[in-house]
């Protein structure tokens, strides 16, 4: 009898578990692959972090705990997991693209006055003479965050997995979970080797969330595929490596699509990487097409790097897949079952989730061993889909 079972060991599951046993908990972590790995959401070497959270403010309270977290992880075991290299949004009052959620840019200006965040505007003119890399128009204005940047998400997630066997959880790594049911107040979690009990159960399986629940539940998380892309620079690669080339997110006004990048981080070798978002088509982990193609390489440079980013060449160094798992507000779940009472139900994504991991999965493990969290997660009931 375990007094938490951990169900995923990615962004969320890895925290969740890394947390619960350093509380003292006899904790098992349970994958059905050997995370960290690339067949979910938590791979493609880094992901952003902002302190100004324009999906709402109620995430500050998240990111600025995680960052704490991921410096204590750090000098706890000589890792590198959080990087400030700063951070660019860039948008405009033409504006045709949506970031998450409506009005991203002026909430994400609003949410840094409210906290005190330190912050910068930049008009055209400035973005030009600042960060010329980027091919601005005369109605485009900026936000900058020096303390933006990113972490590294496979390195949080081992070190955390690490550390979580450090203070006692044992993990069952390559073992698919196939059922939960709950009896007298115990959680029976069946694998496919075995069987488990446990006083409390999280769920934080990322997209393959929507296979443990009924469809009425199920219905509320959909699963897109997402393609990150690394490109050769046809610059000097200083002009791309931090602090003179951030983090950014640019709402194009001439399409409907942010894009994203990041700084390079191994020379001119490894290109930097530039993505976008797309959620028009449905998947699942089964069916999902992780090859990503030539032709959809050289679309993604041709419509939306070239025009924005004129010297980075059109050879792609590399492509890879990944997984988004979203609600229809594209803001967390994080609640228990309705009808199992010792289960969690962790999905901490939308896009948007892993710079929260760390304080998420602390405040699961607050919730299942001591029925309550030190973070507010009441916007992140399951209730609210009620009327959806």
């Amino acid at each position: 009898m375990y007094d938490l079972i951990v169900v995923g060991l990615g962004a969320a599951g890895a925290a969740t578990a890394y947390q619960a046993a350093k509380r003292g908990a006899s904790v098992l972590g349970i994958d059905q692959y050997s995370p960290p790995h690339a067949l979910g959401s938590s791979h493609g070497d880094t992901r952003i972090t902002r302190v100004a959270i324009g999906e709402g403010e109620q995430y500050v309270p998240l990111v600025r705990r995680s960052h704490q977290i991921w410096r204590d992880i750090e000098a706890a075991t000589g890792e590198e997991l959080l990087v400030v290299t700063g951070g660019l949004i860039i948008s405009s009052p033409a504006r045709k693209a949506t970031t998450h959620v409506p009005n991203f840019f002026e909430k994400t200006l609003a949410t840094a006055r409210r906290f005190s965040i330190e912050h910068e505007m930049l008009d055209a003119r400035d973005l030009r003479e600042l960060f010329p890399q980027f091919n601005v128009s005369d109605n485009e204005v900026g936000y900058y965050e020096p303390g933006a940047g990113y972490v590294r998400p496979e390195a949080c997630i081992r070190a955390q997995l690490t550390l979580a066997v450090e203070h006692g959880a044992s993990l069952a790594r390559n073992e698919r979970v196939v059922d939960l049911a709950e009896e007298g107040g115990i959680v029976r979690v069946r694998t496919d080797a075995t069987e488990y009990r446990a006083r409390e159960v999280v769920v934080a399986a990322g997209a393959w969330l929507p296979e443990f629940l009924e469809p009425d539940l199920a219905r509320h998380f959909a699963v897109t595929r997402q393609v990150l892309y690394w490109f050769e620079v046809e610059a000097p690669i200083a002009d791309y490596e931090a602090p003179r080339f951030p983090i950014w997110i640019w709402e194009l006004q001439d399409r409907s699509h942010v894009i994203y990048g990041f700084p390079a981080m191994d020379g001119a070798a490894g290109g930097i990487k530039i993505a976008t978002e797309r959620y028009g088509e449905i998947t699942t982990p089964a069916r999902v097409d992780r090859e990503v193609s030539e032709e959809e390489k050289r679309a993604m440079h041709r419509d939306l790097v070239l025009p924005y980013l004129p010297w980075v060449g059109a050879r792609c160094i590399k492509a890879v897949s990944c997984l988004y798992t979203a609600t229809p507000d594209f803001h967390f779940v994080i609640d228990r079952h309705p009808r199992l009472a010792h289960v969690i139900l962790a999905s901490p994504c939308s896009g948007h989730g892993f710079k929260h991991s760390a304080a998420v999965g602390e405040a699961l493990a607050a919730l299942a061993l001591e029925g309550a969290s030190p973070m507010d997660l009441a916007p992140f009931a399951l209730a609210r889909f009620s009327n959806v």
